[in-house]
């Protein structure tokens, strides 16, 4: 498709504004062109004071070309969007099952197409997302992707109703390079010790009780309550598309943006696809996602992957440390001896096996990182030779065709390392300095005081979820 297929400026209008992340923008497609029905573009955005794609700058580092040499394809990749298409599907996919990776494919996009979307999105963005980067229009390919919030073979016949999770890290890290003073990481997980200091920030109003070691766990109570405590906080871990429009969560992936919708606007979107009476639709969707969830064990195929961090950051810094073939800020900073201190071994093992574990450590990175969208419609009671697996629904008889797919899986840069490192200590810091009364999430009530456009929803959660 690359080589036939240019989206030119008279296609601009077709496609609209779906979210947003650091950078890339998404858009969905409304026009009939079979080649786009049920697709999403994922466009390049630029910092407003880079005005062009700096193409002399190499794609990769050198020592990224050396940690990914046994994928050659990602090493000589003309541009590094390509290098992360090809990441997706030469390394995340084999890994999570090509049945939930959609690697996408790239087109051909001129630079007027890419100036008329610019243009037309800019009232849909947020302003601080506006104010701070812009789509490249000097980069001129885009990657085509399946809308994973829709059934692209009934766009038209049943309603899809999708619900969009951003889990996070699922385990607790055992490493023996976690120092003493870390050792709360053995207890507490990572997004719970994390949204201390997103509070501390200012980046969240209160603490969410979402804990991803509820919905990795493999127990059906647990993760019914991962997801109702989702439903409560959705910061930006939370998303529901109906028939591929956002119907609940933040529009911007940011935690800080606006909630697009209040409980009574939420439960008269699910009428479409849940017949529950009102009020108890809500309570229903959340038993869906949270019975397939259970079912599909797809979080298993994720959780084994986060697993290829083995070491911690606080072992992994070390090992970077010596690919990039830099002295250990960390171990000068420690007063560790490289030689002789607790990290000797790490600095004494082959460069090969240093690199196999900052491969690892990048690659459970982008598997904490991901999203997981699932997605439903329902199933004609008794009708067969669905291609999707199917769930029951007992609040509701009902039985939904469903799939599952993993998105956001960008490939992390090496320089990235030192990044992780440094955030792992200020969560741990904040965490651990903070009062222990504090530790204590606060109740959902609290949030009429702090976030009023949630009172609705909350009234309806506090009514009909709780335990």
């Amino acid at each position: 498709m690359e080589r036939e297929v240019i989206l030119e400026r008279k296609d601009a209008d077709d496609w609209i504004y779906r979210g947003e992340g650091a950078a890339n923008i998404v858009l969905a497609y409304t026009g009939s062109n079979p080649a786009f029905v049920g697709k999403v573009l994922r466009m390049q955005k630029v910092p407003r004071n880079r005005s062009q794609c700096l193409s002399d700058t190499p794609v990769l580092s050198i020592h990224e070309c050396l940690l990914w040499k046994d994928i050659g394809s990602i090493v000589s990749s003309p541009q590094k969007e390509n290098a992360k298409q090809l990441y997706v599907q030469h390394v995340m996919s084999p890994l999570l099952g090509s049945d939930h990776v959609d690697p996408g494919l790239h087109i051909h996009v001129s630079k007027d197409f890419l100036e008329s979307v610019d243009k037309n999105v800019h009232s849909w963005r947020p302003a601080w997302r506006v104010g701070t980067a812009k789509i490249n229009i000097s980069c001129y390919s885009a990657l085509l992707i399946s809308d994973h919030s829709i059934f692209p073979d009934s766009l038209e016949e049943k309603p899809c109703i999708s619900v969009e999770i951003k889990p996070k890290c699922g385990f607790i890290p055992n490493s023996r390079f976690i120092t003493e003073g870390n050792s709360v990481k053995r207890s507490i997980s990572r997004f719970r010790m994390h949204q201390f200091l997103k509070l501390h920030q200012n980046e969240v109003s209160q603490v969410s009780e979402y804990d991803p070691l509820d919905l990795f766990s493999g127990c059906k109570d647990r993760i019914h309550k991962a997801i109702k405590a989702l439903f409560a906080h959705p910061q930006n871990n939370l998303r529901v598309f109906l028939n591929g429009s956002l119907v609940f969560g933040s529009l911007a992936g940011s935690t800080g943006s606006t909630i697009f919708v209040n409980g009574e606007a939420f439960e008269n979107a699910l009428k479409h696809a849940i017949w529950a009476e009102d009020g108890l639709r809500t309570m229903s969707f959340v038993h869906l996602v949270a019975e397939t969830v259970f079912k599909s064990r797809v979080l298993d195929l994720l959780l084994k992957v986060q697993h290829r961090d083995n070491l911690d950051i606080e072992g992994a810094i070390h090992a970077y440390y010596d690919v990039v073939s830099q002295p250990c800020i960390v171990c000068r900073d420690l007063g560790e001896d490289q030689t002789s201190g607790k990290y000797a071994i790490l600095h004494s093992i082959p460069l090969d096996e240093s690199f196999n574990i900052v491969r690892d450590y990048l690659i459970a990175a982008t598997a904490k990182d991901c999203s997981l969208i699932i997605s439903f419609r329902p199933r004609e009671n008794g009708k067969q030779g669905s291609p999707y697996c199917d769930v029951h629904l007992e609040s509701t008889n009902q039985n939904f065709d469903y799939k599952a797919y993993f998105i956001d899986l960008d490939m992390k840069p090496l320089k990235k390392m030192e990044y992780y490192y440094e955030l792992d200590q200020k969560i741990l810091s904040c965490y651990t300095q903070m009062p222990r009364t504090e530790h204590k999430p606060e109740n959902a009530a609290s949030i009429e005081t702090h976030r009023p456009i949630y009172r609705e929803l909350i009234q309806l959660l506090k009514r009909y979820l709780s335990d």
